[in-house]
């Protein structure tokens, strides 16, 4: 097992690295010709880690093994790790136009129609979305991933998104901002909040409408650095969760 992966301890330092009672451990992995740097417990010596006789020396080789793939990244991109989705647009009308916009930060605030989106003056449309208090969110599918990155970068500052992206605007019914035809789902919001400092805007919805006739239902979820995750098959553990599910879902 762990020895057939010619493992060996080439050296382990007894120099703290931190805070946490870890040492720095140097391990070569033959199979890859290289040298890299792993983190051990305090207890694993040099003596013990080079010992092939050590008792704890298989959990010394699994520690490396460990280390060596939960390698320290930058945390300027750890919101990649955390991306919530789907991916949606957004539409607003400012008394004269339509537009829409792309956002990829959403939250559903408990087992209720309460959203939440972060966006902020940025963005051509949330001056509009600020003063009309009111929006759609519309839901495209993986089919409309072009769109959805087209829409995403340019402004409706000069740019007419639903002709340009082919989108067919549909008249809401309690709302100011037009539906998408082209979309699996489309929500009517009010917006109820606006926090500032996080530039998070609060909506709840009044409306909402599915089309189950779309073929296409996989819904996109943006990782943040330009690649995108496609839905993949529904797991079912509705019985496990049946205590904690509200009425009717």
């Amino acid at each position: 097992m762990l020895a057939s992966l010619a493992l060996s301890i080439e050296k382990c330092a007894a120099t703290i690295i931190d805070h946490t009672g870890l040492l720095e451990c140097r391990a070569s992995l033959h199979s890859a010709q290289s040298t890299r740097a792993f983190l051990l417990p305090v207890s694993y010596t040099y003596n013990y880690c080079s010992d092939p006789g050590y008792v704890g020396y298989d959990m010394c080789l699994a520690t490396c093994m460990v280390c060596a793939a939960m390698r320290k990244m930058q945390i300027s991109k750890a919101f990649t790790l955390i991306e919530p989705g789907p991916v949606v647009f957004i539409t607003t009308n400012d008394g004269v136009k339509n537009n829409i916009m792309t956002i990829s930060w959403t939250m559903v605030m408990d087992f209720s129609p309460i959203f939440a989106i972060t966006t902020g003056p940025w963005n051509y449309s949330y001056t509009a979305l600020r003063e009309s208090r009111e929006c759609v969110i519309a839901i495209p599918t993986v089919d409309l991933i072009n769109q959805v990155v087209g829409v995403g970068t340019c402004s409706g500052a000069d740019t007419d998104k639903f002709e340009k992206f082919g989108l067919t605007p549909i008249k809401g019914k309690h709302v100011m901002p037009p539906l998408i035809k082209e979309c699996l789902a489309n929500i009517e919001c009010k917006v109820i909040d606006i926090v500032k400092k996080h530039n998070i805007v609060i909506l709840e919805g009044i409306a909402a409408y599915y089309d189950s006739s779309r073929k296409e239902k996989r819904t996109i979820h943006a990782v943040g650095d330009g690649t995108f995750v496609v839905d993949g098959r529904k797991l079912d553990r509705r019985k496990m969760m049946q205590s904690k599910l509200p009425a009717g879902v």
